[in-house]
């Protein structure tokens, strides 16, 4: 082969290379997103259903204007997307934290959402590692 031919097939070979280290770049940064947007979609979900725990009169299994009392039923801590605990509980506030299955840099996707009766508040960010329950062992980062 003359050195025009194995010069074309060397440059081939790096496009073709950085092609595929840009592909995988921008499947990461897509998961990352979808895990995100899951959480944050699960996490209005189990807003959701505190409200409704709140509104719900004693009588009736709620917790009659209180979130006292409210838990998360063995379906609702994990899923496909990531797992979810209830972090604090107050008569008018519940809060809970979200870890999501994507990785970021050394960290993993996390988000927390505080409920009040009328709102839910939702602030993403990162986990630095993964404790031994299943959840954060540092603390929660939100993005600058």
């Amino acid at each position: 082969m003359g050195q025009q031919q194995l010069l074309l097939i060397v440059l081939g070979v790096i496009i073709v290379g950085i092609a595929i280290a840009v592909g995988i770049s921008m499947f990461k940064s897509s998961a990352v997103d979808a895990n995100r947007s899951a959480i944050a979609s699960d996490l209005a979900n189990l807003a959701s259903k505190a409200q409704r725990y709140y509104r719900t009169p004693v009588e009736l299994g709620g917790g009659g204007n209180s979130f006292v009392g409210f838990t998360l039923s063995p379906f609702d801590t994990g899923n496909a997307n990531g797992s979810y605990r209830i972090a604090f509980v107050s008569d008018t506030l519940v809060v809970i934290h979200a870890l999501g299955k994507e990785k970021v840099g050394a960290g993993f996707v996390a988000a927390v959402d505080s409920v009040t009766p009328d709102r839910s508040i939702i602030r993403h960010g990162t986990a630095p590692s993964i404790g031994a329950d299943g959840f954060p062992g540092g603390s929660f980062q939100q993005p600058q």
